[in-house]
Order: C-alpha cells, then structure tokens, then sequence
C-alpha cells in the first residue's frame, strides 16, 4: 500500500504532521491478551463477589472450555436454523461439516466409518449393541460394571422387548478394571457383543486389545465406549474394537441442564450397512466439482420404517459442528 502512493514506511505517511502533534513513544497500555487470558480475568474478578459452590452433579456433563470461536461460527444463519439442514440442493455447507465431523471422529477413534446421528452417548449404547447382534444374529450382550450406569440403564430399558439378554461383567476392586477371567467364563457363541467402556467409570484405561481376544475368539464383536473424548486425543485409538460409540460433550458442548449433546457411533467398513443414522458421503456433481450428498441414511424418515436400522436418532448437524469447529481450532 505504501508503494502504491509512493511511500517507504509509515513514518513518511505521518510526516505532513507537525511534530508537536505527533506520539513518537509506545501507548502506556498493556499488551495484549489471549482468550484464556480475558476469560481468566473476568472469572478471577467474578470469584471476588461469592466464595463459590463445589458442583457434585455430572458424572460425565461438565463445564469444560469453550473457544468463542465455536459459537461465532454456529450462529451463522446457514447454519443455526429450524429447518432440518441436510437438503443437498440448498445446504452444501451443512453437509460438508458433516463429513468433516465423520472424518474426524474416524481419525480419533481409529475406525473407518461414523455417522453424526446419535443424540448422546446413552442412545448410542443400545444402538452398538442391536448394531452388534444384526451383525452376528445372536441376541446375548456382555456389559462391564465399569460402563456409566447410566448408559447401562438406558441399554436395559431399549432391548427390555427385544427378547435381547443383557448380562455385566465384574471388574477388579483394586485396580478398577475388567475381570478379565470373568470376561473369559462368560463369553460364549451365543454373545453377540462385548461392552466396555475406555477410560471406565473410575478413570480406568482398559486393556482393549486384551477384550478384543477374548471376545473375538468366540466370534462375538467389541464395543468400546467412551464418556471423556478428550481421552481420545491422549490414548490409542481403540483400533481393535469392532464398534466405538461415545459422547462429545467435552468438546465444546455446553452443559446446558443435560443437553442437547453429540452422540458418536462408528464402526469398521464390513459393518457399514449395519451403522444407524444416516452419513454424508463425497460425490462429484453434473459438472464434475467436489460434492456431498446424504448416503446408506437408514433411518425411519428416508426409508420404508421396517427396514430401518434404528429411529432414536436424529439430525444433530448443529450440535456436530459445535464439535468440529473445537477439533479444528485444537488441531
């Protein structure tokens, strides 16, 4: 810009000025401060007004940091919306941050298919295990005790007429995790699906690949279950696993009285046909540019209801890209 209206540096652009007018010293303000930085102050301030509350609630929903980015971005007008965003012919963008989110779940938990329909991780529990048993065609699941009782609970009341049997798995009192033996004694050619949730209830990392043996060996699948997602960037993906369902909450979702959340399911590419929800899948349109497209959507709204896969799931686009846009800000 300078050499377009041939200058050299910005003092020759102040240089009409006289000198009296003219700050030549640094203003006497601090400098700059990062996001974590201004948000740290106004809490540190807020803290001076009330000696705050130990907060018991959770077990698994917590306040966790939210870039300011996350809700810029959400609350464009493409994208915060009441019509069900996923029409291809007037919602490129929505469906393209679709396909990121799957390709990035994918990435962290080490499978190669996932889909961005789940409500939580609670629903995506009992569609992994009837997910499991259209694969197999057994009707037994194995449950560890150290899965969020919650998640069980829900697993319980889904498959209570499903003429599906649901049988837990102890864990060891001294170290927290899976009674391996007992793991050993159960499974049978019956099981269709072994549950456990990496780190358990009590912060445990389990021993997946150890779980995959024992239960691969009697044909059953693995399902691997996860309630702090952040884990998923520190631990080894969970690449023995059959099945990985999940819950985003930790990624930018916030606690909001206990949802909406981000639920995860994905699973490895033989199983894809057997995957509930719907996913978004890359095409090339009439003139041969890059595109994107719902495909393989099993649920009850797209298909004939006796063929669908599952019908607790929904569109959680939104809530999706909540946890896309902190994945990408966090690399």
């Amino acid at each position: 810009m300078l050499e377009t209206i041939g200058l050299s540096s910005m003092e020759d652009l102040a240089a009409h000025l006289p000198p009296a007018v003219r700050f030549n010293k640094a203003l006497a303000i601090p400098a700059g401060k990062s996001e974590y930085e201004i948000l740290d102050y106004f809490k540190r301030r807020g803290a001076e007004n009330a000696n705050g509350y130990a907060n018991f609630l959770g077990a698994g929903v917590y306040h966790h940091y939210r870039p300011v980015m996350v809700d810029t971005i959400i609350s464009r007008g493409e994208f915060l919306t009441s019509y069900t965003p996923y029409q291809a012919e007037i919602s490129q963008g929505t469906l393209t941050s679709i396909f990121e989110f799957q390709s990035m779940i994918c990435q962290l938990t080490g499978m190669d298919v996932a889909n961005a329909s789940m409500y939580d991780a609670s629903t995506a529990v009992p569609e992994a295990a009837m997910m499991a048993m259209r694969v197999t065609g057994r009707h037994r699941a194995l449950v560890a005790r150290t899965v969020h009782p919650e998640y069980r609970e829900v697993l319980a009341n889904s498959v209570r007429y499903e003429g599906v049997t649901i049988d837990e798995l102890g864990y060891d009192s001294e170290s927290g995790l899976l009674d391996a033996n007992d793991l050993s004694r159960q499974v049978t050619t019956e099981t269709a699906a072994v549950i456990l949730q990496s780190p358990n209830f009590f912060g445990i990392v389990e021993n997946v690949k150890q779980a995959a043996a024992i239960a691969h060996a009697k044909g059953a699948l693995l399902v691997v279950l996860f309630s702090e997602a952040v884990s998923l960037g520190l631990l080894e993906p969970p690449r023995d696993a059959d099945i990985v369902a999940g819950e985003l909450q930790s990624f930018a979702l916030p606690p909001s009285y206990g949802g909406p959340f981000a639920g995860v399911i994905a699973c490895k590419e033989k199983f894809i046909r057997q995957i509930p929800g719907r996913l978004t899948g890359e095409t090339r349109d009439s003139n041969g540019n890059r595109a994107f497209c719902l495909t393989l959507a099993t649920r009850e709204q797209h298909i004939r209801r006796e063929k669908a896969t599952s019908n607790i799931c929904t569109n959680q686009a939104l809530i999706a890209l909540m946890a896309t846009v902190f994945m990408s800000v966090y690399g």
